[in-house]
């Protein structure tokens, strides 16, 4: 006969798995404050999905610092996904009510994900729509401002975002597309890339389709941010990722 689960013991078993989750947690934010991202959940979950394709598809990454990543590079995702970067703590909020202005009206949705969310959600998370990834990912979110600087973000960032199929972080995207360091990627290389970042498996850096090349001319025409927080943000930051996805090829 089955014993009945006291209400106290199932009480203690969740505080220990939520006290574990949060230990855990906070150890490896503060580790990955120092030490380099060299592999993803996004990264395995990709070359396990590919098992079932065609044909297998490694991940093809390698980290390079901030130092070692052109200002081109940083300027041009900062333009392309989070104008406000260096000057929230982590969530735009402008950028949020806009984006549910505007799914309240189109079909398809759009986010409002800051580079942080993502930097959250590539490195500790998985790739899902559901609330329960939303709320962790604004748990890790705000661990994240808190232990790391904005440069830090930023260069985890950098050095895990998806930029095609199995290319992950700029040095691999680069080199693979370029043929050059990601030190020396120039304003017209580094558009291209962040251009994508809507969708790199969709979009090809290597074949960019007419709305790359819109999306791309438009980021190279924004103005340039300054590389660090500074008091007023020059241009609406949300107009590039809340456009319509026209001539996508």
């Amino acid at each position: 006969m089955l014993k009945k689960v006291s209400p106290l013991l199932i009480l203690k078993i969740f505080l220990r798995v939520v006290a574990g989750f949060l230990v855990t947690s906070l150890a490896l934010v503060l580790i990955y404050r120092f030490v380099p991202v060299y592999y993803t959940p996004l990264m395995a979950i990709r070359s396990l999905q590919s098992v079932f394709g065609p044909s297998y598809v490694s991940a093809e990454h390698k980290w390079v610092p901030y130092e070692k990543i052109s200002p081109a590079m940083k300027r041009a995702v900062i333009k392309a996904e989070d104008y406000k970067f260096f000057d929230h703590n982590g969530f735009d909020y402008d950028a949020i009510q806009k984006a549910m202005k505007y799914n309240a009206t189109h079909a398809k949705k759009k986010g409002a994900s800051t580079i942080t969310q993502q930097t959250a959600k590539n490195v500790f998370l998985f790739p899902d729509r559901s609330w329960v990834r939303k709320g962790l990912e604004a748990y890790f979110t705000v661990m994240i401002e808190t232990v790391w600087p904005k440069e830090r973000i930023l260069e985890v960032y950098l050095n895990v975002i998806e930029l095609g199929h199995g290319v992950y972080g700029v040095e691999a995207a680069s080199q693979r597309f370029f043929r050059k360091p990601a030190a020396k990627i120039n304003p017209y290389e580094a558009s291209l890339l962040a251009a994508v970042l809507p969708n790199p498996r969709r979009f090809r850096v290597e074949r960019p389709s007419g709305y790359v090349m819109k999306r791309q001319r438009r980021i190279m025409r924004r103005a340039a941010p300054i590389l660090a927080a500074t008091p007023t943000v020059m241009e609406d930051p949300t107009d590039l990722k809340l456009e319509e996805e026209t001539e996508q090829n």
